[in-house]
């Protein structure tokens, strides 16, 4: 059997008077208050790493003199995957006076930004899972959510030759915004696709696996965007439900390497697997500052696995917090709104070549009405060789003909 496995807004102006809570988030002389935010202890998302780096990296930053002449303050806060507890989150960051918002996760924008937004605090890279988080003006996204992975794996899926796609994700508002990236990138070849929903914290998807497979046609293919725990469950299920010629991909964040290490690696159903990831593979120098912190910092933390997208997006977004800070004026004071001044103003921020250079400067944004911060456009093929996830293909793909309905470039066909 065949597996591959392939990785799961023109804004308004904000209103200049009515806020709620601090108006300005500005810190006191000794520090600067920051807020990482993600669900953990819930079972189903859980993203504790995101929060724990958040963590170590506000004490490696203070070992080395602080940012901007001030100590770093990091809060972080329990999303708990609820509304109620996004919402407390951000009441909490407004009321410590927190500059910025930073490699947070949480699908439930809707109600977390408009806090953000009336207390003028930006939001520096999130997960990307809410349409907020591609809208708002107070919004910084890093890379380009679920969107681009889907739109990403769409094309792994037509360069493989698949001809009908079951896409297995979760009932849920986020699960909801991947449909309409995946039929743009399988629409321009004529591929057919299956919803197939499923409860967020199932353990068994018997029921979503003979639904996916249905008459184990030839070249159709199952895509899942599910948790890492969940994507295990789901890989038990296809495996004990009879097939020979539908072939198995993923979404990263669900697969990766832990995935892969707990699935048998070379060995497993993901050995030779394609994936697509935001950023580089864990192995790519990229990441050696990021281990090196992890290492020094939290090194007894196991909640902090450096092959997680989610605490790589975390990593990406403090550096561009730090290289913003070095960008507001001398004599200016350092406060969420000289930083957002310093995100607006369009010029590329480097991130270490996690990323392309980022900007959010209105030249920077995407043609398209439900998505214009979605200025990362980039993806990273990956593949399963010798048990590790490596470069399937070198440098970033850029996907934006799929999210602002361009025309399909030629797609070369997987080795």
């Amino acid at each position: 059997m065949a597996w591959a496995a392939t990785a799961a807004l023109v804004p308004a102006l904000l209103a200049t008077s009515g806020c709620g809570g601090k108006a300005d988030a500005a810190s006191d002389q000794g520090q600067l208050t920051v807020m990482t935010f993600a669900p953990w202890g819930t079972g189903s998302t859980d993203r504790p790493g995101m929060p724990q780096l958040a963590t170590a990296i506000g004490a490696e930053v203070n070992a080395q003199g602080g940012v901007a002449g001030r100590k770093l303050r990091v809060l972080t806060c329990n999303e708990h995957n609820t509304a109620d507890g996004a919402t407390a989150c951000a009441r909490q960051a407004v009321s410590a006076g927190a500059i910025a918002v930073i490699g947070s996760y949480s699908q439930y924008g809707d109600v977390f930004m408009p806090l953000l937004e009336n207390a003028r605090i930006p939001f520096i890279g999130g997960y990307g899972l809410s349409g907020p988080e591609f809208t708002s003006p107070l919004s910084y996204p890093v890379s380009g959510g679920t969107p681009s992975l889907i739109a990403g794996s769409g094309r792994q899926l037509v360069a493989a030759g698949c001809k009908t796609v079951a896409l297995i994700r979760p009932d849920t508002p986020a699960g909801d915004t991947l449909v309409g990236s995946l039929i743009g990138a399988l629409n321009p070849a004529n591929v057919k696709l299956t919803d197939v929903k499923v409860q967020e914290k199932s353990t068994d998807y018997a029921a979503a696996a003979r639904t996916a497979i249905g008459s184990d046609a030839a070249n159709n293919c199952v895509t899942a965007a599910l948790g890492p725990l969940p994507t295990v469950n789901l890989l038990d299920s296809l495996r004990r439900q009879p097939h020979s010629r539908t072939r198995l991909f993923s979404v990263i964040g669900s697969f990766q390497q832990s995935v892969v290490d707990s699935t048998g690696g070379d060995s497993g159903p993901l050995g030779g697997a394609y994936a697509v990831g935001w950023f580089p593979p864990e192995g790519s120098k990229v990441w050696d500052a990021l281990r090196s912190t992890v290492r020094t910092r939290a090194a007894a933390d196991a909640s902090i696995d450096v092959a997680d997208p989610g605490v790589q997006t975390t990593w990406v977004a403090y550096q561009v917090f730090q290289q913003a800070l070095k960008r507001i004026p001398g004599g200016k004071p350092v406060d969420n709104h000289t930083l957002r001044d310093a995100l607006d103003s369009g010029s590329p921020i480097e991130t270490g070549g996690a990323t392309p250079p980022l900007g959010w400067g209105l030249t920077n944004m995407l043609a398209a009405a439900d998505s214009p911060r979605l200025v990362n456009t980039s993806v990273t093929f990956q593949q399963v060789q010798g048990g590790r996830l490596v470069e399937q293909q070198p440098g970033f793909i850029d996907v934006r003909w799929v999210l602002t309905g361009g025309p399909a470039p030629t797609v070369t066909p997987l080795g």
